[in-house]
């Protein structure tokens, strides 16, 4: 029998990782990957950070090359080659080198498309002046770091997880930044309340934020370009970088015939099958499964796109050996500067949004015991059914350990765990490394505490006049951060001084963490006040008191 004829479309994590676990399946296979770049394969996340010099060689971003990928898995690897069409009737797919223009049809027995997407380039006025950049491969980090030095004028548009990390890095270069952020808040991926830690972080490194704003047009001057926005501003720059979404490399795919997603992507089954069986796809361009209710979703983030090019591979020459893709959850995170966060699963506003019915539960505490030097405050958002109380998603922003948090919760997710779940598991404490109850069994605990109605939370301090606010806090923390509206009860003193809340009206009790105000709604519940506790404290209010 012949061998097998694998056509790769797209290197980088999807297709790389489809060839190089096809290759340990089948060595009989004859696997010819095409990649329109320079580079094959390459660790795209680490891009800004050769531009902020902090990953400070550029060879160790190229994962393979042609020559390492012949040498390491016998793949004919072809780059600078550019596929145009796919004849699905001869199994065949159109291919031009780029640098040669010579066209070649090249056959397969089963083909997988990885294309990716490509950075969102809106058609402004000036949008073509050669000093707006957008930061796809290499050869676009390349172009950055030549147009970049200290003391110049940057803006970034868009404030998402890389235009975050461009914001940062630009900003250790020496350049002076400004972000112009189209929404209300900077990560838009997360919920408001989560990003206010974000915002101060930049303004504390001296990056301007201009949020809902955008560039309207761009205009060339003699000193540099002006960037033009909806509110009216101008702003001056040396260089920009627009980082205001992605859009799936998708035509090739369409034009084809393969059935596509309401937003373009291409549709696969649980094995990345398209509507082609001998064609798969995945990565950036296709669309899958949300792991939590199962609609489709697209994420584009490296993680899923490793796995999916395995997965495929796993079909193709495993059979029914093969696992399904079983959904993706979207876990991410970003540094800017000491500060991390990050999310996994669902949002409340993608929740809200969806017409969901869903709990939340915010808390904060330290990331490893209180006690011990270096303790940092950690705030976690935890998402969940009502019903079930299944975990649906969570959050977390803080200095140390955002991404242990995050990891644990994603794996809980993903294994159908609820909050009451959560409560018990047994994670690795010393007082170093974490507490004796940490963070996760305590929101936990908090949504459990909900569900048994031993508490009722409230998101934002209310603003009706006829809601009596009790500020539990130290007088002295009080005094210098006040409540508008509250009266100052520390929490040791509460029992004692009962009598001056009125039992006619509703109390909400604050703290700045929320774990006081937790305790003191306990005390007033039970002598009869109707009473809710500000849920995460203080500490989670946007643009009041704590922040």
């Amino acid at each position: 029998m012949n061998p097998m004829h694998i056509l790769v479309i797209g290197g980088v994590a999807a297709g790389a990782s489809f060839a190089a676990r096809a290759r340990r399946l089948d060595e009989t296979a004859k696997i010819t990957l095409v990649e329109r770049g320079n580079d094959v394969s390459f660790a795209n996340c680490g891009l800004p950070y050769h531009i902020g010099g902090e990953i400070p060689v550029r060879d160790v971003l190229a994962v393979q090359t042609p020559a390492s990928l012949k040498d390491l898995l016998n793949v004919d690897a072809r780059t600078r080659c550019e596929a145009l069409k796919i004849d699905r009737d001869n199994k065949r797919v159109l291919v031009r080198n780029l640098q040669t223009l010579h066209d070649e049809w090249l056959s397969y027995d089963k083909l997988m498309l990885a294309p990716g997407a490509s950075p969102r380039m809106p058609s402004l006025p000036g949008s073509d002046d050669s000093r707006i950049h957008t930061l796809r491969n290499l050869a676009d980090m390349d172009r950055i770091i030549a147009a970049t030095g200290s003391g110049m004028n940057a803006v970034v548009a868009g404030a998402g997880f890389i235009g975050l990390e461009m914001a940062e890095q630009l900003q250790r270069k020496g350049l002076n930044v400004k972000i112009v952020q189209k929404g209300p808040y900077v990560l838009p991926q997360l919920d408001a309340k989560m990003a206010v830690p974000l915002e101060k972080t930049l303004a504390l490194h001296g990056i301007g934020v201009y949020k809902n704003d955008e560039i309207v047009r761009f205009e060339s001057g003699k000193t540099g370009l002006a960037c033009h926005l909806a509110s009216g501003r101008k702003l001056e720059a040396d260089i920009v970088v627009m980082s205001i979404g992605i859009e799936p490399e998708t035509g090739l795919a369409r034009d084809a015939g393969l059935s596509l997603g309401k937003r373009g992507h291409i549709l696969v089954n649980e094995f990345m099958q398209t509507s082609d069986p001998d064609i798969y796809a995945a990565g950036d361009a296709v669309e899958t499964a949300d792991r939590v209710f199962g609609e489709p979703v697209s994420v584009a983030l490296g993680g899923p796109a490793n796995r999916q090019g395995r997965v495929a591979a796993d079909h193709l020459l495993l059979g029914e050996k093969a696992r399904p893709y079983p959904g993706s959850l979207g876990t991410a995170i970003v540094r800017v500067f000491d500060l991390a966060a990050g999310v996994t699963g669902w949002t409340e506003k993608r929740l809200k949004a969806a017409g969901r019915p869903y709990g939340i539960t915010t808390v904060n505490d330290f990331h490893h015991a209180s006690y011990f030097p270096g303790a940092q405050l950690l705030t976690l958002a935890i998402l969940w059914d009502p019903d079930s109380g299944a975990l649906l998603g969570a959050e977390a922003v803080g200095t140390e350990g955002v991404d242990k948090r995050l990891d644990v919760l994603a794996t809980a997710i993903s294994a159908k765990m609820t909050v009451e779940d959560i409560c018990h598991l047994e994670l690795a404490y010393a007082p170093p490394f974490g507490s004796a109850k940490d963070i996760v069994n305590i929101a936990g605990f908090a949504a459990c505490n909900e569900r048994d109605s031993l508490v009722r939370t409230v998101s934002a301090l209310p603003d009706d006049s006829g809601v009596q606010i009790i500020d539990v806090r130290g007088k002295a923390m009080a005094d210098a951060d006040p409540v508008p509206g509250a009266r100052n009860i520390p929490l040791p003193a509460l029992r004692n001084n009962l009598d001056k809340i009125d039992r006619n009206r509703p109390v909400v009790t604050v703290c700045a963490l929320g774990k006081n105000s937790y305790f003191a709604s306990r005390v007033l519940k039970q002598n009869g006040f109707d009473v809710s506790s500000l849920g995460g404290g203080l500490k989670t209010q946007i643009g009041k008191t704590g922040q």
